[in-house]
């Protein structure tokens, strides 16, 4: 039975790092959309001031809620997240070449955002409800066809980058509910194996986008000019940076996309190697207090949701900023807490009180 008094002590920095990467980020926004036009009259920053009020209502309604409550409601959560990314691929808005928004009521949202809590909370529920046999191969089967479902969804619209984040979030649940490594190495080298047909089907933007990862000067004015701008960004920050709204490459324009995927670039041109350093050190932080949760917890529902989130937020943070250093091709996937966009933002809140919610719950039965 549970204890009426749920409502332990959790740690602080679980919500002071979020919002103090938060706010950082914001300054870099600040920075970074100054020469971008507004929408619909409202700057970019204000925009995402905004966001946070809607993710600061989301975690306040996510923590009150129990986190196994929400578990056991995790299929029909994963169900509307399907619906509406079958919505998406017939009817939702496209921006180049991508069909990935939809817009109800002049709120306009990315269904593949919440495809990532929907994963998190069903694989939860499917590998906690089957823990005693764990180590089958029938149980890592359901678990994988629940993350390829989406998937595919996800891919067609297409979005490379969302799509892939679902299987950090897989291997992290998998790992934690102590599957058999030999089906997560397995699954890497078929995923491998299949990597020629994996080619075959997509995109050539997406193939450009490879092959420039490769070789940037390949196509120096299309597919590659991104990652160069980005790295010369970076690279002329220095140890530390040309200053607030003092960047180049962002102030006048030759950097695309550095409201959103491509942020951390500003970062690195306006506070140099040791700006980026520190949002690094506190992205890192923050993943090392959210797996401190994880080995505390003594449920297993818990303890999977919290390894989800992790895996997730730790791809997302590594693929980002390696891509906008050239060190990875380059997938379309926002730095948490820092890229513009109310889904990410939204979305990665959202993540961070369901860990608040399991810390909180953490010792009751």
């Amino acid at each position: 039975m549970h204890s009426l008094n749920y409502k332990k002590r959790f740690d602080p920095l679980l919500i002071i790092l979020p919002l103090l990467i938060f706010f950082i980020g914001l300054v870099f926004l600040y920075s970074a959309s100054s020469g971008i036009k507004t929408i619909k009259g409202i700057d970019y920053t204000l925009r995402q001031l905004i966001w946070l009020t809607i993710g600061l209502a989301v975690v306040l309604i996510v923590v009150n809620i129990d986190f196994r409550r929400l578990v056991d409601l995790s299929y029909i959560f994963y169900a509307l997240v399907t619906i509406a990314l079958f919505i998406v691929l017939m009817t939702g808005g496209s921006r180049m070449g991508a069909k990935r928004w939809l817009d109800i009521g002049g709120f306009t949202f990315q269904p593949s955002e919440f495809a990532k809590l929907a994963l998190i909370l069903g694989l939860s529920f499917y590998l906690g409800n089957n823990r005693y046999s764990i180590r089958g191969f029938r149980t890592f089967f359901g678990a994988a066809f629940i993350t390829l479902f989406l998937f595919i969804l996800i891919f067609k619209e297409p979005d490379l980058g969302s799509a892939l984040a679902l299987f950090p979030i897989l291997f992290a649940v998998l790992a934690a509910a102590a599957v058999p490594f030999k089906y997560i190495f397995g699954s890497v080298f078929l995923g491998l194996a299949a990597s020629p047909l994996f080619w075959n089907i997509m995109k050539d933007y997406q193939k450009r986008r490879l092959l420039v990862f490769l070789n940037p000067n390949m196509d120096p004015l299309g597919a590659g000019y991104t990652v160069i701008q980005s790295k010369i960004a970076i690279g002329s920050g220095g140890l530390l940076g040309k200053g607030w709204m003092g960047g180049t490459q962002s102030q006048l324009n030759f950097l695309p996309e550095r409201h959103t995927d491509f942020i951390f670039s500003v970062v690195g041109e306006e506070w140099g190697f040791l700006g980026c350093l520190l949002v690094i050190l506190l992205y890192t932080l923050l993943l090392l207090r959210i797996l401190a949760v994880a080995e505390k917890t003594n449920d297993v529902y818990g303890k999977l949701i919290v390894a989800g989130v992790a895996g997730m937020l730790a791809f997302q943070m590594i693929v980002n900023i390696a891509m906008t250093a050239g060190f990875m091709p380059v997938v379309g996937l926002p730095l948490p807490f820092i890229s513009y966009g109310g889904s990410s933002l939204i979305m990665s809140m959202a993540a961070i009180a369901l860990v608040i919610n399991v810390d909180m719950r953490k010792t009751v039965f």
